[in-house]
């Protein structure tokens, strides 16, 4: 047996039922280390055993030294004990510490797991800032819960029961008079531990609000520059770090008062004790030897206990963390299994159809589209123009399944988009976004996204093809050049021509472009059109534009309005005989003027 290895995340085997209790979806999450869970069990037991025996060893040594004998074996002994306490404890506790961790990975492995494949439209209505913070804040609380709840609550309470076993064999008298000290403090914790609960709700709660305001600040912080909101965005963030301390403040006095409780108890017990045992040693019930190893049991007695109180207010923390961890587990995802095959060598081009499809982004929305009709044969280019809101960026993403239709029937080469496996789906098609999207990395990285086994040759090639060579000369470390966070370090046009390289890389047979050559000079979009008219050749290409030079190109056209298909045709006659395309021909003409 391996010790230390991690189970392998199964992204499929989230369970979707949110109704189990806290402790049963801790016990999930730790199941897969039982056996290192059992084995730091069995060294804090010897731990505890070790404690229990060594009150025994000091009352025979208080009476051996009494009755004047040797007594060099029971301090041989007792050293023994002493080093055997220290040194397996130590190792119980970093087995445990370790195997904690290891929880908190996998439990962050599989958060992770579940929000790449969310579907979009969830990721519509939640913040990623608070994403972010279930992944990293909420997952970190299952560390010290995930052992201290199932070990050292369990070692604790065999360890209390121990303890009072021996104690009630020295005296049950002064066992008593601790049981009713220990019974009163209790009651003030029963009252104490659901109040951490709420607390420690609240308090993630806050924390993940923080989490998503900063998200939205710093995600957006030119514009906050530009506009001079630092003031107004600053006390933004300060109010919900604020609200964020108050609970954290409201968990902590509750944890004080636990804590304070189970303290002063204990120091109550300790009192009673000395009181109580020292009149029953005068009175001659009781020796010395015997009120010292109960004094020390005492003290030993100490320590679960202050460990169940820790456990119960954690537990509660951790409930609240748990709550919030299985929200993310339960949100609706998409199936992943990886595609069937790799892409072609060479790619044929798809053809696509749109008939009747009516689509709304949410229920309680007007539709975008009110019967979307089209055919887009196989090969060439095909250009989508209208109004803003008619709809056409709306196209790409119901083809990539990011949406489902409300109604009617999209194909890929006469199958319907519904009965293909969503990866071979979309490893067919390449999607160029309007915002041209370039992340945290290298060039290189960024290029490989969707083709991680491309080889230099198939990168050369692409360079040249996007017009991106001279560029990557310029760089001090070529393609190995950090682009910065969200590709900050190149210019507009350059991140557009990163984003159409990275999806020819993947050889579609359906190429998607949104608006690709709204940031290009007349250089470069010449270029472009170049590069565009090459592919169409052997890609079916999908382009929304608004420049008219890019739409003159295409070998159709459709013209959508207010979420309808209006007419399909060239450039030429669909000048001649459509009144909106005409007008927003014109448009574009005095715009380039």
């Amino acid at each position: 047996m391996t010790l230390w290895r991690l189970p392998i995340v199964d992204r499929n085997a989230v369970s979707e039922r949110s109704d189990q209790p806290a402790w049963r979806v801790l016990l999930g999450y730790v199941g897969p280390f039982r056996t290192e869970l059992l084995l730091g069990g069995l060294l804090s037991a010897v731990t505890a055993a070790t404690g229990l025996a060594l009150p025994l060893v000091v009352r025979d040594l208080i009476a051996g030294l009494a009755a004047e004998r040797v007594v060099t074996g029971l301090l041989v002994l007792m050293s023994v004990l002493v080093l055997a306490h220290a040194a397996v404890g130590g190792v119980a506790s970093y087995l445990l510490e370790r195997t904690a961790e290891s929880v908190v990975l996998v439990a962050r492995q599989r958060l992770v797991s579940r929000l790449l494949w969310l579907r979009i439209p969830v990721l519509d209505d939640t913040e990623p800032g608070d994403l972010m913070s279930r992944v990293s804040s909420d997952t970190t609380l299952l560390r010290e819960v995930s052992t201290r709840s199932v070990v050292y609550g369990v070692t604790g309470v065999l360890t209390l029961l121990a303890t009072t076993t021996m104690m009630a064999l020295l005296d049950p008298v002064l066992l008593a008079v601790v049981l009713v000290v220990l019974g009163a403090a209790q009651v003030v914790l029963g009252v104490v531990v659901p109040r951490i609960a709420r607390a420690a709700e609240h308090t993630q709660e806050s924390v993940g609000a923080m989490g998503a305001a900063m998200e939205r600040a710093l995600g957006n912080l030119r514009t906050i520059k530009a506009s001079g909101a630092e003031e107004r965005e600053r006390d933004r963030l300060h109010d919900s770090a604020v609200r964020a301390w108050r609970g954290g403040v409201r968990a902590a006095k509750w944890h004080a008062v636990a804590g304070g409780t189970g303290g002063l108890a204990l120091q109550l017990s300790f009192i009673m004790v000395l009181a109580f045992g020292g009149a029953r040693v005068v009175s001659g019930a009781i020796d010395v030897g015997t009120l010292i190893a109960f004094l020390l049991y005492l003290y030993y007695l100490m320590p679960p206990l202050r460990e169940l109180t820790h456990v119960a207010g954690q537990y509660q923390v951790a409930a609240a963390a748990v709550a919030r961890i299985r929200e993310v587990e339960t949100l609706p995802a998409e199936p992943h299994a990886p595609p069937a095959a790799p892409p072609p060598a060479a790619s044929t081009p798809a053809a696509v159809t749109f008939e009747q499809v009516r689509f709304r982004y949410r229920p309680e929305l007007p539709e975008v589209h009110h019967g979307v009709t089209f055919d887009v044969p196989a090969g060439g280019m095909t250009a989508f123009v209208g109004p803003s809101g008619a709809g056409k960026t709306t196209v790409f993403s119901l083809l990539e399944r990011f949406y489902e239709p409300d109604s009617g029937r999209i194909t890929l080469d006469g199958t319907d988009l519904a009965d293909q496996p969503l990866a071979d789906l979309r490893a067919a098609i390449g999607y160029v976004e309007q915002e041209a999207p370039v992340l945290a990395g290298t060039l290189r990285e960024n290029l490989l996204v969707g083709a991680p086994h491309a080889g230099e040759a198939e990168l050369a090639e692409v360079l040249a093809t996007t017009r991106l060579r001279a560029m990557v000369a310029r760089l001090p470390d070529g393609l190995d050049t950090a682009v910065g966070h969200r590709g900050i370090k190149l210019s507009g046009g350059e991140r557009q021509r990163v984003a159409i390289a990275r999806a020819l890389l993947r050889r579609p047979r359906l190429l998607l472009l949104d608006e690709v050559t709204s940031q290009l000079d007349a250089v470069n979009e010449a270029a472009l059109r170049d590069t565009i008219a090459d592919v169409a050749g052997t890609t079916t290409v999908l382009v929304v534009a608004h420049r008219l030079s890019t739409v003159t190109m295409a070998d159709r056209i459709i013209v959508m309005d207010t979420g309808r298909v209006r007419v399909i045709g060239t450039h030429a006659h669909l000048v001649a005989t459509d009144r909106v395309y005409a007008e927003l021909a014109a448009t574009q003409l005095i715009a380039t003027a």
